[in-house]
């Protein structure tokens, strides 16, 4: 396919080529045909080679797309503002559980706003699966926050062990856990898988469904209230109430929160979105090839906030609230943070600010785009969704 980015340098396309070997073996050790979702989870995370895996900047301008915590500090601050409200209640031992740390940006900003609130996490531990990521957030904090707030953060490798009391978060990781992708043929649920063609490209094909994704694709055909019609292609995740599971099992009291990209389940399967949510980014130019560049493009799957709730629920919390991203940043300390930003005196960097809240809340940015859902166990959350909620919807 042609897209509008730049070429790739010779290094990059070798690295993508090398990922499409490991593909192409797996491929043939799978009996000439792997899952979309295990095609999706070596493309973003195979050791070394995957998207998240390997070295390639991804964030920013520089990268394939830019994250709310990337624009400036604003998003981070909102969220601290959520943040001191659990450690409020919990008390000094709470930590702060930050599930892919992207840059590092959104822990530099959230630690020193948490710290002018004077709510300081006793742990912000960070769950990175991309040893070189680790190692950017690890120079960029120690670098910028006092030696006594950096003492406070640690990485792990995998969720909590032990039980433990704080805050979850997660910006933009629930469209990128590798989804399987279904489809309706005579009446009968199919899942996609990856195969070879004759001159070994990666081409798509049906096989039957397992029970697992069979029974989840009859829950939201009996939960929306129709079937869906033949050829209906789309995504579904049945495997996410063991990842809640897994990363919030062990959270004793506290709160979630998810933001991120999607619909609740009524919009996320509506008849026309007949080929599901897939989209990839590279450099910028979002399209719907998930084969172009292995390694080099992110791949992704908007979020059905339906399941992320039953989810949620079904792993011992209370649905705190669910809102777009506008009115959880409103409901979070955003005016206090527009005050601030008022009183810059550098008018370039004021109109900078200005414009990093514009794209952070406006309808046709990130406002309404992306949406915030939290939950609870043994604290309070609600008002961080208290104007705006549209849990009904769920």
């Amino acid at each position: 396919m042609s897209l509008q980015a730049p070429a790739p340098d010779a290094d990059a396309l070798a690295h993508s080529q090398r990922l499409l070997a490991l593909i192409r073996a797996q491929i043939a050790a799978g009996g000439g045909a792997i899952p979309f979702s295990r095609y999706m989870e070596l493309a973003l995370y195979a050791p070394g080679l995957g998207y998240y895996s390997a070295g390639a900047l991804k964030f920013g301008a520089e990268g394939d797309f830019v994250t709310s915590p990337e624009l400036g500090p604003t998003f981070a601050e909102c969220v601290a503002h959520c943040a001191v409200q659990v450690i409020a209640q919990l008390g000094g031992d709470a930590d702060f559980f930050e599930i892919g740390g992207g840059s590092g940006a959104f822990a530099e900003a959230a630690l020193r706003q948490m710290q002018a609130y004077g709510a300081v996490p006793a742990r912000y531990r960070i769950l990175e699966p991309s040893a070189d990521l680790r190692e950017r957030q690890r120079a960029r904090l120690s670098a910028a926050l006092p030696a006594d707030l950096f003492a406070r953060v640690e990485w792990l490798n995998g969720p909590p062990e032990t039980p433990w009391r704080g805050m979850l978060f997660a910006n933009e990781v629930l469209d990128a856990l590798p989804t399987p992708r279904f489809v309706l043929h005579d009446g009968e649920v199919y899942e996609e898988y990856v195969a070879l063609a004759a001159d070994g490209a990666l081409i798509r094909v049906d096989q039957p469904a397992d029970a697992l994704l069979r029974a989840a694709v009859r829950h939201i055909e009996h939960d929306v209230g129709a079937p869906f019609a033949e050829g209906y292609r789309s995504e579904v995740l049945p495997q996410l109430p063991y990842w809640i599971q897994a990363v919030g099992g062990l959270l004793q009291d506290g709160a979630m929160l998810f933001v991120d990209y999607g619909y609740p389940r009524r919009e996320f399967y509506l008849p026309e979105r007949s080929d599901g949510t897939l989209v990839c980014h590279h450099r910028h130019t979002a399209h719907g090839d998930p084969f172009h560049l292995p390694g080099l493009q992110d791949i992704t799957a908007f979020v059905d906030f339906t399941a992320v709730a039953e989810a949620g629920i079904n792993a011992g919390f209370d649905l705190a609230g669910y809102c777009a991203q506008a009115s959880f940043l409103v409901n979070n300390g955003l005016p206090e943070r527009l005050a601030a930003i008022e009183e810059i005196g550098d008018g370039v960097e004021r109109h900078r600010r200005h414009n990093e809240v514009k794209r952070l809340t406006l309808p046709g940015e990130m406002g309404e785009r992306f949406q915030a859902i939290g939950f609870q166990r043994g604290v309070d959350i609600r008002p961080a969704f208290a104007r705006g909620d549209l849990s009904r919807r769920l």
